[in-house]
């Protein structure tokens, strides 16, 4: 089974029970984990999760730190670090896309997403279908 990348905003719907896709959002977390898929992303959709979990969602820091560190540990997820290359991928992507409203963020999942062969994000962010992606949380 392929991979699985999983955004800012499904991290955020996953663990938020108020958002708005957090039920789909689990559906596919655990689909996921039953079919041994293993759910990649990045440190820099960490960073951006923990700025989402402490504001606007105002979750306590003691949940989002107990959050990030399960992520950490988990074994079917792996975190990517991002490199010097796959920086540098991703700034000449947001350069030639200023027609776009995508974050640098976005840039390096969709690089490392293509790099990789993943098609499926566990998302709500339309940026992704945008760049040629599958959005599951719609």
């Amino acid at each position: 089974m392929p991979n699985l990348f999983v955004d800012t905003a499904g991290w955020g719907n996953l663990i938020d029970a108020t958002q708005p896709y957090h039920s789909l959002a689990a559906i596919h977390y655990r689909s996921a984990r039953q079919q041994q898929r293993k759910l990649i992303t990045t440190n820099y959709v960490i960073a951006e999760l923990i700025t989402l979990l402490i504001s606007p969602l105002r979750m306590p820091r003691s949940i989002a730190i107990e959050f990030i560190e399960e992520l950490k540990s988990a074994t079917h997820i792996q975190i990517v670090h991002i490199n010097a290359g796959l920086d540098r991928q991703a700034w000449e992507m947001f350069k030639r896309h200023q027609d776009k409203e995508w974050s640098l963020t976005d840039c390096v999942s969709f690089v490392l997403m293509k790099e990789q062969n993943i098609v499926e994000a566990l998302t709500s962010d339309h940026h992704f279908e945008q760049a040629g992606f599958v959005r599951l949380l719609k």
